[in-house]
C-alpha cells in the first residue's frame, strides 16, 4: 500500500482469545486517518493453539502489508479470574510475538491511560470511546468494538508520540 510522504503508521491491538481486534492509523501532518480495522475472530470450540496460531498469522500478514512503525497494544488488565487472565495474556503473547517478528516495536499502554486520551476520563465507557474513535478518523459508519478499542490504544500512541516531540523528551 503506497504511503503518503511523511506518514508514520501505527498498529493498534486490543487482544483477545476470541477476538482480537487490530487497527492501523496514520497520521500526516497532524492529521489522523483510517488504513485498516478489524477482528480476528476465533471460538470456544477451537484449540487455544489453533486460535492464537491464527492471531499470530493474521497480524504478521497485516505488518507484512503495512508496515507499521511501531505497534501500541493495551497492557494486560488483571481480574479477580486468574484463568482468564492467563488466556488473554496467551493472546497477547501471541500478538507481540507477530510484532516481533515483523520487526517492529511495542509500546504498551494502560486502559485508563487510553481512555483518558482519547475520550477525557479514564474511565469511560466503551460505546464513548468508540464515538471519539470515529470522529477523531472521520468515520461515519460505527466500528466493531474491538477493533475501535485498537484504534484507541494507536491514537493513544500517536498522542504521546506528538507530546513528547513537542516537550523536547523524544
Amino acid at each position: 500500500m503506497p504511503r503518503a510522504e511523511g506518514a508514520v503508521v501505527v498498529l493498534g491491538l486490543d487482544p483477545g482469545s476470541r477476538a482480537t481486534g487490530y487497527g492501523l492509523v496514520a497520521e500526516t501532518s497532524g492529521s489522523l486517518s483510517l488504513v485498516a480495522a478489524g477482528v480476528i475472530r476465533g471460538t470456544s470450540a477451537e484449540p487455544m493453539a489453533e486460535r492464537l496460531y491464527r492471531i499470530f498469522s493474521r497480524l504478521s500478514e497485516l505488518i507484512a502489508a503495512h508496515r507499521p512503525e511501531v505497534a501500541a497494544v493495551e497492557d494486560v488488565f488483571v481480574s479477580a479470574n486468574a484463568r482468564s487472565a492467563l488466556i488473554l495474556g496467551q493472546a497477547r503473547g501471541a500478538a507481540l510475538t507477530a510484532c516481533a517478528a515483523g520487526g517492529v516495536p511495542v509500546e504498551a499502554y494502560e486502559p485508563t491511560y487510553v481512555k483518558k486520551s482519547i475520550v477525557g476520563v479514564g474511565r469511560a465507557e466503551k460505546s464513548q470511546v468508540a464515538f471519539m474513535v470515529g470522529r477523531l478518523l472521520g468515520e461515519a459508519k460505527p466500528l466493531a468494538v474491538d477493533a475501535s478499542d485498537a484504534l484507541a490504544v494507536a491514537i493513544c500512541h500517536l498522542n504521546e508520540r506528538r507530546f513528547k516531540r513537542l516537550a523536547g523528551i523524544a
